[in-house]
């Protein structure tokens, strides 16, 4: 069993994995320990998949590539490859390197204290934000942060960021829990390790806006679908 997973959900990826995997792959061997990398192609249509697979991992670092069609989803996707990692630790990480691999060992220092969960956050005061997403976009995320941690009783943020960490048992309990397939899952993620007991902890991070976001909310309807998948949450797991 490798000592860390990082898992990172790509869709048509084939240009923007290249220096993802080119920087997680170089850190990863500068440690030493254990690891793997799993690439999860979410229905690409692209040659994501045979990028990666070109790909030679240092010695210490082995480097799958998981595949299924048709596209369902950046939540599915993250169970998809988080549920079938196989590390003591699950980080999962976005394609588009907002946040450079070695901001894992803030999360990894959380975990030594007791954490079962470690996510980075970009609105903690500590937190580095290089490039800032346009501004109707941020009181977006404003206003939903307000609804959600409203109904689901949260006090976090910012829970979108893509840079999570997870105890191997951790990952596994939520994630197979987990009923969303949209950008929404960490919210349901979040709701759940609530709810199972976990133990939750932020951290302040380095993060770049990205453009030319895979995950587009350009319409009113896109907009409401949001709000619609964050009120399902709790009545999936009513049972």
């Amino acid at each position: 069993m490798p000592d860390l997973s990082v898992v990172i959900p790509a869709y048509n990826e084939e240009d923007r994995i290249v220096p993802t995997l080119t920087a997680t792959l170089d850190y990863l061997a500068g440690r030493r320990a254990s690891a793997e990398v799993v690439v999860v192609s979410d229905g690409s249509t692209d040659h994501t998949a045979d990028v990666v697979r070109a790909f030679a991992p240092p010695e210490n670092v082995s480097l799958r590539m998981l595949e299924y069609k048709p596209n369902r989803g950046k939540g599915y996707a993250v169970a998809y490859g988080m549920t079938r990692a196989k590390g003591g630790r699950v980080l999962f990480m976005d394609a588009d390197y907002s946040v450079p691999i070695e901001e894992l060992e803030k999360a990894e220092a959380l975990m030594d204290q007791g954490a079962d969960v470690a996510i980075a956050s970009r609105a903690l005061a500590e937190s580095q934000v290089e490039a800032y997403q346009n501004l109707p976009r941020r009181m977006s995320a404003r206003i939903y942060t307000l609804v959600q941690n409203t109904w689901l009783g949260f006090s976090y943020p910012d829970t979108q960021c893509g840079f999570k960490m997870f105890t191997q048992n951790a990952a596994a309990d939520l994630f197979s829990r987990q009923k969303l397939t949209s950008v929404i899952f960490d919210a349901e993620i979040l709701w759940l390790a609530k709810r199972q007991g976990f133990r939750v902890a932020q951290f302040p991070v380095k993060w770049t806006h990205v453009e030319d976001s895979r995950i587009q909310y350009d319409s009113l309807r896109k907009s409401l679908f949001v709000f619609q998948e964050l009120f399902r949450i709790k009545g999936l797991h009513r049972q």
